[in-house]
């Protein structure tokens, strides 16, 4: 025993001799570039124009496919909507099974299966793949559209768009693509309530048998199987998938201004603003200076360590990210850089975009900077072609692009072979940043002064994108409306001062929904001034917030903390269930447009409060928060859907906003009276 120890310590020492006679003081020299061997692929093409590319990876006993139909965009008019309503309705029943019956037979084994429009997928155990795509190739060839699955869809459809509109991010993707390629585009149309209206079940029917065919489509089978074995099934669920005449539509190229402009969508519910600069490019994949142009985006504003996330959020701290993105394509491409900022800096985020984007145009980049760019794109590749898929997107690329055999065996060698001066050509021809359009959706009253000063003509544009005038910036408070008279209507509105004061307690329970994961919020309230609010997630207490009427805590992830200061005297100062009570004494600051109502907007303390001058009901409520570094954030809480309990209205509807998540609370149930004990409020 004592030798072997002695022979471990030997070793152990001339291990650390070895180390100590490293120069460390120099970088070691980067080896060769790895030699990227793809994994192999197996193509075959059935009669009816359907590509299969099959990729055999016996790793995990697990199988995916997916469908992509490759078809050329095509406008839809004034029916536009229908290939997607289409893709929805894919695979709720065939003419052999029931959607019910479909559904549970995935549902057994444990399988998925998606339909949309452009194609399908699905996933599953190796040992039930056959059964699984079986059910996927009947789901494509046969599927049938019901009135009773079209009616739902319609509804689901008319109802987010609905609450699309009062969205900014959703209004200004929707005008950035109607100004950049024009209403009569593939890429411009958008979906609107109308256009849903004007489709028929017929329509979808008649979609579904002119463009879901195999003609432009190609199938990806990649993971535990057996390629012969697979093939003979691909043939025989596939093989009499017919094939149509697609229709071969003309699409307009679409072009870019003259000179740089900024093109304004007055949104007066916006909180922040948000600014994309675009322009139209022609770059395909393949193209001779394609990798220049992804190269010179990565550095431009590829990720968090970009120009543009390094000047508007790490110095500047305008927004929490700001981003550039190049879109190559065969029918349009673009360039595109974007921020969501505080309405404050909207002007000077809009001269901080446009500085980088020429100052890379016209400096170029350091050698350190394309270094590092090389080196992310080549890490991220060569961790990718270790992947199965990867192979199977590639083979996939290269026959839907007509790209080389040897295309992505040549990766390494044409990212490395790009030159300063390359990346400085490829940024002047693709980043127009003196035909660029920059489109600003945010709200008029807070932004456009100081825009005016920024220098480019400003034109004015709706939510759907039509030319209009310059909104209007002021509107006169009405004569002798006073705080006093604002709130005694809202109360009136709400049910009077007398049902008001027949309210000792408030039970509610609200649910919403983050990043898909279910939440809900449960409010307690009692006289005179007792709170307690309690947020759970998947039946987990996420966050609490207790008040007895004299001393408070709240308490997050197992971390509790007793109110104080500020915090403990607000709570103690509250003295009725209905806060607005105490506004009387607010200050009334000018009359806003709001979604077609006009709203009086009352501050008082840190909260400015908007009325409805017509209903008096409160419709919005922004709270300004001092951050810890000692920045300023608008929270804003919109309330809709109002009904009556016991005589007085409450919203039914609460949207809360903060930073970058909105919160969409809706009210499922609400007591008066009871529900409340001294008990919740411990």
């Amino acid at each position: 025993m004592k030798t072997k120890i002695l022979l471990f310590i030997t070793v152990l020492t001339m291990s650390f001799v070895a180390n100590a006679q490293i120069d460390r003081s120099k970088m070691p020299k980067p080896g060769p570039d790895p030699v990227i061997k793809l994994k192999k692929t197996r193509k075959f093409t059935l009669k009816n124009g359907l590509t299969v590319i099959m990729v055999e990876n016996h790793k995990l006993p697990r199988v995916s496919a997916s469908l992509t139909i490759d078809n050329k965009p095509y406008v839809e008019g004034d029916k536009a909507g229908v290939s997607s309503l289409m893709g929805s309705l894919l695979g709720r029943g065939t003419s052999n099974i029931t959607k019910d019956e479909f559904n549970e037979k995935v549902d057994f084994i444990g399988a998925s299966i998606n339909f949309f429009s452009s194609g399908a997928s699905a996933r599953s155990l190796s040992r039930y793949f056959p059964e699984v795509l079986k059910l996927m190739a009947d789901g494509v060839k046969n599927s049938e559209f019901t009135k009773e699955e079209f009616e739902k869809e319609v509804k689901v459809t008319l109802e987010n768009l609905k609450s699309g509109e009062k969205d900014a991010s959703t209004i200004a993707r929707r005008v950035e693509s109607v100004l950049n390629y024009g209403k009569n585009h593939p890429y411009g149309e958008f979906t609107t309530k109308e256009t849903v209206n004007n489709i028929s079940l017929e329509d979808v029917e008649n979609n579904y048998k002119t463009y879901y065919r195999p003609n432009n489509a190609y199938l990806v089978i990649i993971g535990d199987i057996n390629p012969r074995k697979t093939k003979k099934l691909v043939k025989k669920l596939f093989g009499n998938w017919e094939k149509g005449n697609i229709p071969n539509n003309e699409i307009t190229k679409p072009t870019n201004v003259d000179h740089t402009e900024i093109n304004f969508v007055n949104m007066p519910n916006a909180v922040q603003s948000e600014i994309t600069v675009i322009n139209n490019i022609n770059l395909k994949v393949g193209d001779k200076d394609y990798y220049a142009a992804l190269l010179a985006n990565k550095i431009l504003g590829g990720g968090g360590s970009a120009r543009l996330f390094n000047n508007l959020r790490e110095d500047k701290g305008y927004t929490y990210g700001s981003y550039s993105s190049i879109r190559a394509n065969r029918y349009a491409a673009s360039f595109r850089a974007n921020a969501s900022v505080r309405n404050m800096v909207t002007d000077s985020s809009v001269v901080e975009i446009l500085k980088e984007v020429n100052k890379i145009r016209y400096k170029g980049v350091t050698k350190e900077e394309l270094k590092n760019a090389k080196e992310e794109y080549i890490g991220g590749f060569v961790m990718d072609v270790q992947k199965p898929n990867t192979a199977a997107s590639f083979a996939l690329n290269i026959a839907r692009f007509n790209l080389p055999d040897d295309y992505y065996e040549n990766y390494i060698k044409n990212i490395n072979s790009v030159t300063l001066e390359d990346v400085k050509k490829a940024s002047l021809k693709y980043f127009k940043g003196d035909k660029a359009r920059v489109i600003i959706t945010g709200k008029g009253n807070d932004v456009l002064d100081n825009l005016e000063k920024v220098g480019y003509p400003i034109n004015y544009f709706d939510k759907e994108g039509n030319p209009t005038e310059k909104p209007e910036m002021t509107i006169p408070i009405p004569k002798g409306l006073t705080a006093t008279k604002v709130i005694n209507k809202y109360i009136d509105a709400i049910g009077g001062k007398d049902k008001i004061m027949e309210v000792n307690s408030i039970f509610m329970v609200a649910n919403a929904t983050i990043q898909g994961t279910p939440l809900v919020l449960t409010s307690k309230s009692a006289l005179p001034n007792k709170s307690s609010q309690v947020v759970s997630v998947m039946g987990q207490v996420f966050q609490k917030s207790v008040f007895d009427g004299k001393k408070g805590y709240t308490e997050a992830r197992g971390q509790r903390k007793d109110m104080a200061g500020k915090e403990l005297e607000t709570a103690r100062a509250k003295t009725s269930l209905f806060e607005d009570l105490g506004y009387t004494d607010g200050k009334l600051l000018r009359v806003e447009p709001i979604d077609g109502k006009k709203a009086i907007v009352l501050q008082h303390m840190d909260k400015e409060i908007f009325y409805d001058l017509n209903s008096g009901l409160k419709i919005k409520e922004v709270k300004t928060v001092k951050l810890a570094n000692g920045k300023e954030m608008k929270m804003p809480t919109i309330f809709s859907d109002y009904k009556e309990v016991n005589g007085v209205k409450f919203p039914y509807k609460i949207d809360q906003k903060n930073g970058p998540m909105m919160l969409n609370f809706v009210v499922k149930e609400l007591k008066i009276n009871e529900g409340v004990t001294d008990k919740d409020f411990e």
